[in-house]
């Protein structure tokens, strides 16, 4: 059997609120007012004091009175009488009036039951709709379906705060499930990164140390071919290097980083002298707790594609200040080229491995980058500009890296 409606029991269970005790109260009014009034109007006494009245007046009539006496003897015979008469015409009015009494309060009950199913409707609907929205919210999260636009819902501001603290809960959801994702895709592509390592490392070993012998014991004429091996096998070491470093989160224990100096010894290992670089630190920066290599690596590949993006001249800008992150001291780094720029369909993808543009690159600096800056609880985000070049930054917070203790 299907149950009503949460509305409808609503309803029913205020209505009965309001209606079941004046119900009662209106019977029980009814009941004593029907046994009370004939003890109030007198009648039955009134009556025996008429009867025995009168056969006093019966004894007293054949007595020797003196006139004043017979007088009064008729005074207060007709004072008996007019008494009893009233108390008769009160007993009736009294039993006539106990009917119209309870008409009017059954009209009084009805009046009260439309008042409070009108009360008990309005309070249903203030309580249901709030209710039935947010269950369907909840249905929505669940399917992890997006929230609907916010609108102008009435009730009481509970359900609104309720209706926001839903809603954020919903965006905290799908943020984790969003960042769940990411770390399996990521966890993925770092073991796959791991294998290739691997497998590329095992045999290039070998490769490369008879490939220094053939460069001993080769005739001249095979010179070319020799160093078209020393080029390839070379390309491929660092390739395997790459995937090595991608394949790996930050490791070694964590330590107090000067991010201004290691940004300064970064830019002036890696940017050539045909590329104007301006490296800019803010004073008293706070250190940052985390891998020092790491970060370097991180900040040496976004440095790299700086220099492919400048091409042969150039400038790169490389700025480190103080930044709050979560209401905690961290620290911002900004590298800006003067280079073309990245496409606008292309800008999202560039943390992604495998993602590049470069002939014979490996997509894996930005990913390696991405990686190090999550490992120590960081962001990084992107902005490009054909007119003005891309912009790369990092905020990391000065708290430990994942794992630190």
């Amino acid at each position: 059997m299907k149950l009503p409606s949460f509305r409808t029991r609503l309803f029913l269970i205020l209505s009965l609120f309001a209606v079941v005790p004046a119900l009662a109260v209106t019977v029980a009014w009814g009941v004593a007012l029907r046994k009370a009034v004939p003890l109030v109007s007198g009648a039955g006494a009134w009556q025996r004091v008429a009867a025995s009245g009168s056969r006093v007046h019966e004894v007293m009539r054949n007595a020797p009175l003196s006139p004043a006496q017979r007088a009064a003897l008729r005074a207060h015979e007709e004072e008996l009488a007019l008494s009893a008469e009233q108390s008769q015409r009160f007993s009736f009015l009294a039993r006539r009036s106990v009917p119209v009494i309870m008409f009017s309060a059954l009209v009084v009950l009805l009046m009260l039951g439309v008042l409070a199913s009108r009360v008990a409707g309005h309070l249903s609907r203030q309580m249901s709709r709030p209710l039935n929205e947010l269950v369907g919210w909840a249905e929505l999260i669940e399917r992890q379906e997006p929230l609907p636009a916010e609108t102008r819902v009435r009730g009481a501001p509970e359900f609104r705060v309720l209706r926001e603290r839903m809603r954020t809960m919903s965006s905290a959801l799908a943020s984790g499930r969003t960042k769940a994702v990411e770390t399996e895709r990521l966890r993925a592509f770092r073991e796959s990164a791991r294998r290739v390592a691997h497998e590329l490392k095992n045999p290039l070993t070998p490769i490369r140390f008879a490939l220094a012998r053939l460069k001993n014991d080769a005739p001249a004429g095979l010179s070319d071919v020799v160093e078209v091996l020393d080029v390839e096998t070379s390309r491929l070491d660092g390739i395997a290097r790459a995937f090595g470093q991608f394949g790996r989160l930050a490791e070694g224990p964590a330590s107090d980083v000067d991010v201004g100096e290691m940004a300064r010894y970064t830019a002036r290992a890696t940017i050539p002298a045909n590329i104007e670089a301006n490296v800019t630190v803010e004073d008293q920066l706070p250190m940052i707790r985390g891998d020092h290599d790491a970060l370097q690596r991180a900040l040496a590949n976004v440095l790299h594609n700086a220099v492919d993006a400048c091409g042969d001249q150039g400038t790169i800008e490389v700025r480190v200040g103080r930044e709050r992150v979560n209401g905690s001291d961290g620290v911002r780094i900004a590298v800006r080229d003067s280079g073309g720029g990245i496409a606008p369909e292309q800008l999202q993808r560039i943390w992604e491995p495998y993602v590049t543009n470069k002939p014979g690159g490996t997509g894996l600096g930005l990913a390696i980058a991405h990686q190090t800056i999550l490992a120590h609880h960081g962001s990084v985000s992107a902005t490009s500009d054909p007119a003005s070049g891309t912009e790369i930054r990092f905020v990391i917070p000065s708290t430990g890296v994942a794992g630190d203790t």
